[in-house]
């Protein structure tokens, strides 16, 4: 089965997260997330795979996300649109696997798509 990432090799969950993927034997697809963003739709679907809100997935501690003024109250299709132009915002890594996903904080709770 297909397994990808979406991983930010600065970041040391997804580092963390990578590596005990590899460790059970995994050796996904690593898609440079912040490099080639995902449109729209693919979040969306992203999202939905991992069965929380857009509000959910997004980093508010960036600055970008003060600049563009968002709130919990704002639109679902404003928050993803942002996210992907600027993937910053979305909170990582996020593993994928089948009709899966999971977000790796911490990097355990990707074992659950291994099952």
């Amino acid at each position: 089965m297909d397994t990808i990432i979406w991983h930010n090799p600065r970041c040391s969950k997804s580092r963390q997260t990578l590596a005990l993927l590899q460790e059970h034997g995994i050796k996904p697809e690593v898609r440079l997330y912040l490099e080639v963003p995902p449109s729209s739709e693919e979040l969306a679907e992203v999202i939905t795979k991992l069965g929380i809100g857009p509000w959910a997935l997004l980093r508010r501690g960036e600055s970008v996300f003060k600049e563009l003024g968002l709130s919990k109250d704002s639109d679902i299709k404003k928050i993803i649109e942002a996210m992907c132009q600027h993937p910053i915002l979305i909170e990582r890594p996020i593993v994928i696997r089948g009709d899966g996903a999971a977000l790796g904080r911490p990097p355990e709770t990707v074992l659950t798509l291994l099952d």
